[in-house]
């Protein structure tokens, strides 16, 4: 798939915002904790939660979508000999299904999944996780990843994890929140998908505390049963990051919601900084507002929830572009986020590659069209606002990469005025 964008339009209206992916997909995981259909409101339609859901309807779990974007779940059918490895090896979002699987069944085969290729992300932090709760991990000649509960289940550990991992977090929290005993986790990602996905547990009758925190301590539950009410994804502040940097870059003026400020202080904070315009309304809607004149940060670095995050990282790099003054923008968490610079200096930015981490970004500098790939997904979104600033046509191929985290991307941004469609190679 490609898009094709002709640029130079100011983007202006109102934009709905879709569920976080993020929270969608290990609340999708979450569901093989529970016999019983389960109701989430607010959905997106992404490419990589299908492919989840492909993957559990494989194994007999019952999907149905009442809306476009409610979905119901029951899992209580699940047969984890009809897991699929070749296609969970094929994308990293399924790494999500070893902590509920190990859980409900006390044992799992898999492959190691696949994903975006923007670094080194290997799985040690989900396998230290799991291990120290009592699952026996071992490697198969194949590459296939053996894990089992010991026939006993899973039990409660005092568990420092070697890195705050947002999905490693995830699956220690699911194979916990029914292991026996107690588990107390150290140095847990406290992203807002990580804390929505403890309230989700909750609840189903789990008992975890210091929700959103870097601390966790979880009381194992003989069951999980689904909630009474239909649970809601909260919004992807992803999404509202990257149509705030539409709005700064086109000097347009687009008002966002669903929002939850809460989510989004880094990510204003540094909006603030360069100077672009933003307010929360009194519907709750955010409203951001290019200016002529943006001022560049000295130094923007990405790091774990509350900081600034990665994957808003590669936008922030092409809005440095549009500033005024040097920016050096480090990112210690993936070695390969920096391919898109390669790709926005085939546009005429000013950008040097420092090293695997860091990159220094001089601006403002007028971009040019041309025909330029989508290296990953957040890549791929940075290279569609790209063009939508510069002079004449741009070209992005492997464009599929986009839709893996932002549903109807092309359509939404057309409705802001964008000249932008989307074609099959």
């Amino acid at each position: 798939m490609k898009l094709r964008i002709r640029g130079g339009k100011h983007l202006r209206g109102n934009v709905r915002i879709s569920g976080a992916k993020n929270a969608s997909g290990p609340l999708i995981a979450a569901s093989l904790l529970l016999k019983g259909p389960v109701k989430f409101k607010n959905v997106p339609r992404l490419t990589d939660l299908l492919g989840l859901l492909e993957i559990m309807q494989e194994m007999g779990v019952k999907v149905d979508w009442t809306g476009d974007h409610e979905l119901t779940i029951d899992a209580t059918e699940l047969d984890p000999k009809k897991l699929d490895k070749k296609k969970m090896k094929r994308m990293r979002f399924s790494i999500l299904l070893l902590g509920p699987m190990l859980a409900r069944v006390r044992r799992v085969s898999v492959g190691e999944p696949g994903g975006c290729s923007i670094g080194n992300r290997p799985i040690d932090a989900h396998l230290f996780a799991l291990g120290a709760l009592g699952a026996n991990i071992e490697t198969e000649d194949d590459g296939t990843l053996a894990m089992d509960a010991n026939g006993r289940g899973l039990r409660g550990a005092y568990v420092v994890l070697p890195e705050p991992s947002v999905t490693a977090t995830e699956n220690l929290v699911m194979a916990a929140a029914t292991a026996k005993g107690h588990t107390s986790v150290r140095l847990a990602a406290a992203e807002p998908h990580v804390a929505d996905l403890c309230r989700f547990l909750n609840a189903c009758g789990a008992k975890i505390k210091g929700v959103g925190t870097h601390e966790l301590e979880i009381d194992g539950v003989t069951s999980l049963a689904p909630p009474k009410k239909a649970w809601t994804v909260i919004p992807d502040m992803l999404e509202i990051g990257t149509f705030a940097v539409a709005a700064a870059i086109t000097r347009g003026d687009i008002t966002m919601s669903p929002v939850d400020m809460s989510h989004l202080d880094a990510v204003l904070s540094a909006l603030s900084r360069i100077g672009v315009k933003h307010e929360l309304r009194s519907d709750g809607s955010l409203r951001v507002q290019g200016v002529s004149r943006m001022s560049a940060i000295p130094k923007l670095q990405a790091n774990i929830y509350p900081c600034f995050p990665t994957d808003l990282q590669a936008l922030f790099g092409l809005l440095a572009t549009q500033c005024h003054g040097t920016t050096l923008i480090q990112d210690p968490l993936f070695e390969g986020r920096m391919g898109y610079v390669n790709e926005l200096l085939k546009m005429g930015a000013n950008a040097v590659i420092a090293d695997p981490h860091r990159v220094v970004i001089t601006g403002p500098t007028p971009l040019r069209g041309t025909e330029i790939r989508s290296l990953d997904l957040r890549a791929g979104a940075t290279m569609v606002l790209a063009g939508l600033i510069a002079e004449g046509e741009t070209v992005i191929h492997d464009a599929e990469m986009v839709y893996r985290g932002y549903e109807d991307l092309d359509g939404r941004l057309r409705t802001l005025g964008a000249d932008i469609e989307q074609e099959h190679e």
